[in-house]
């Protein structure tokens, strides 16, 4: 009796062990495994191809991780219920955890992009669509402005060149502007794989031939934001008298609006799919963006608060006089920039400028980033160097750029063209888990349209206007930062961060070219025209956008 009793005392001990190991193996593995939202895996077989349509839409959002981490977290002492200094010694917190809250739940609203409410690329031609007609003539594209300017007019000019049934030629870069940039197309872009991609829609070639080369040409600015009429019948007109047909520039001379879907279609073809970024630039933009991704989760900072952006808007809010006075003269030097006298105060006050690093950084405070976010600064050089980032690193220590995640050899083949240096930042924005661009120029819109075809990731467009006044009021002592700034600026921001909506039109009361100006760019928001909402089976649901 005693001996069975042994027995089974002696095989309780040995199942109780084996339980305590397998816990103990389980709790360890769990504790070392770490995966960040934004380390994704693509299959492609391409290396320096960006992940395909396809493949964005097959991504889902990876579920939130909360794991401690050896960094400390800085949470913005108003989203702490714990105020305590950050000098004195805490226990690590979980990196992007904010003290005293939810901190999985804060975690999600700081990353999480908004609910895409199924929306789709749709970007196939129509049944109707044919191949393109015998060429009329040929087309000759001379883009100007900066890389996202040029992009958004090569892929215009796509579309004018299946209107009037032309053949286009390579475009050529500008080289004449503020930048001096002396790169050719196929520095910046993949020229084989652009030729190909649009060979069902309009024939490409890269050289005028030969015996052209001296046949007159007709010189034409097409007029800003044309529609189909006008290509058809003004343009193509000067079929029947030439050859050639030379687009002296090539910035906002198609429409938004109105124009054919598969006109619509084609321009996002273009701009999504057929004007990939040359190799040598997507492989560096991909290893880029692979370096932020082992901090964690990161925003990418468009931060326009460059030489160039500055003299041009007139913006001298925080600047000394000698730079205020250095940016005017640029401004009055620079032949092609048509408005000289600039109120600076009124720029500002109507939200015209880019936001100062110091501004970005009482915004980002205020929307609950903690101080240890890995920060991308999607820029040229800032103007005025650490003199203006100071206050914005003393918030977030963590800036990061190209030139701090790769070598001087790394970027040396890049290095003195700008639009190729841009079509960096362009990737590594367009790659990162939150955009937020400091002013609405051309990189901005490029960007946001770019990630809302992509899934709508999460992109914060900032009313400068509402925050100039927010951030007026600090700096007349009239209000502290802290909660009630932080709730204010968060509830402000709640309808702007990249959810799908339709495409604005023009401001109610503009008329004329006001009235093209006041809308909003077709390639800022691509939704309706190729965009759609994919509808599950055997559901019968009338379906809105607002």
């Amino acid at each position: 009796m005693q001996r069975r009793r042994r027995r089974v005392v002696v095989v309780l001990r040995e199942v109780l062990t084996c339980a305590i190991c397998t816990i103990a193996l389980v709790g360890l593995l769990s504790g070392h495994v770490h995966v960040f939202p934004s380390s994704r895996v693509y299959d492609i077989s391409d290396p320096y191809k960006l992940p395909t349509v396809t493949q964005q839409r097959e991504f889902s959002y990876p579920k939130l991780n909360t794991e401690k981490r050896w960094t400390q977290e800085l949470a913005p002492p108003h989203l702490s219920k714990e105020q305590a200094s950050p000098h004195l010694s805490r226990a690590p917190l979980s990196s992007h955890k904010l003290d005293g809250a939810s901190g999985h739940t804060d975690f999600e609203k700081l990353w999480k992009p908004p609910a895409n409410r199924n929306f789709v690329p749709c970007v196939q031609p129509s049944s109707n669509y044919t191949a393109p007609d015998e060429s009329r003539g040929y087309l000759l594209v001379y883009t100007n402005g900066g890389l996202n300017q040029m992009r958004a007019g090569i892929c215009d000019m796509v579309a004018v060149a299946r209107i009037i049934n032309a053949t286009l030629v390579i475009p050529e870069l500008d080289k004449q502007s503020f930048w001096q940039d002396t790169s050719n197309f196929s520095d910046v872009f993949d020229e084989d794989h652009f030729i190909r991609s649009l060979a069902n829609d309009i024939k490409i070639i890269k050289k005028l031939p030969k015996e052209l080369s001296s046949a007159t040409k007709v010189v034409m600015h097409f007029r800003s934001w044309s529609g189909l009429d006008y290509y058809q019948d003004e343009i193509a007109s000067l079929w029947n008298e030439y050859e050639v047909i030379r687009a002296a520039k090539s910035d906002s001379r198609l429409a938004n609006n109105n124009l054919p879907p598969d006109i619509q279609k084609l321009r996002c073809r273009a701009c999504y799919e057929a004007l990939r970024f040359a190799p040598q630039i997507e492989a560096m933009g991909k290893l880029l963006v692979d370096r932020m991704r082992s901090y964690g989760p990161f925003i990418s900072l468009h931060l326009r608060y460059e030489k160039d952006m500055l003299a041009f808007s007139g913006c001298t809010h925080g600047l000394s006089d000698i730079e205020a006075e250095e940016l005017k003269t640029i401004r009055e030097n620079t032949l092609y920039w048509k408005i000289k006298e600039i109120d600076a105060m009124e720029q500002r006050s109507k939200g015209y400028c880019p936001l100062t690093p110091k501004e970005v950084g009482i915004f980002l405070n205020a929307l609950g980033y903690p101080s240890n976010t890995p920060i991308y600064i999607a820029a040229g050089e800032i103007y005025g160097g650490d003199t203006h980032m100071a206050d914005l690193r003393s918030r977030y220590p963590m800036l990061m750029s190209k030139e701090k995640l790769a070598s001087v050899e790394e970027l040396e083949p890049f290095t003195n063209h700008a639009s190729q240096m841009a079509a960096l930042d362009y990737i590594v924005s367009v790659e990162s888990d939150v955009f937020i661009p400091s002013y609405s120029g051309n990189m901005a819109r490029a960007v946001e349209g770019h990630r809302r075809f992509l899934g709508h990731r999460k992109t914060i467009s900032p009313d400068r206007k509402a925050l100039i006044r927010l951030i007026d009021k600090i700096e007349k002592g009239l209000l502290q930062e802290g909660r009630k700034l932080s709730n204010r600026v968060i509830e402000i921001h709640k309808k702007l961060q990249g959810s799908p909506r339709r495409r604005r039109g023009p401001v109610s009361g503009t008329k004329h070219m006001d009235r093209f100006r006041s809308e909003e760019s077709f390639y800022a928001n691509p939704l309706p025209d190729c965009l759609c909402r994919k509808v599950p089976q055997n559901v019968n649901a009338s379906i809105s956008v607002s």
